[in-house]
């Protein structure tokens, strides 16, 4: 069956650090573009990094540029989302999604676009001191 499952979530001091995991079983990776979501409670969700199927085009949300990187490994079958100098708002459900193409057509934007798309269960990141 076709599966994401993401990991690396918990809690973590103000200015600490977390790299999450988005591992695919069932399917391959390599064709498709992958985003990172994230949903606060009583927020909506939003979109914050997206990487194209060959890892050559990356887009992040304006608040959390130079925080977070999206990366990942074919081989492995697996996408990463390093986050640096955490803060409290960053406090979230994180999710990760395989798009049925392999370009981000709206950039790191959450929307309809996604809504059919393969997703995983989330991991919780909870940034306090």
């Amino acid at each position: 069956q076709v599966q994401l499952v993401e990991s690396g979530g918990g809690l973590v001091q103000p200015g600490g650090s977390l790299r999450l995991s988005c591992a695919a079983s069932g399917f391959t990776l390599d064709y498709y573009a992958i985003g990172w979501f994230r949903q606060a409670p009583g927020k909506e969700r939003e979109g914050v990094s997206c990487i194209s199927s060959s890892g050559g085009r990356t887009y992040y949300k304006d608040s959390v540029k130079g925080r977070v990187t999206i990366s990942r490994d074919n081989a492995k079958n697996t996408v990463y989302l390093q986050m640096n100098s955490l803060k409290p708002e960053d406090t979230a459900v994180y999710y990760c999604a395989a798009d049925s193409g392999p370009v981000c057509l709206r950039g790191a934007t959450y929307d309809s676009n996604w809504y059919l798309a393969t997703w995983g269960q989330g991991t919780q990141v909870t940034v306090s001191s």
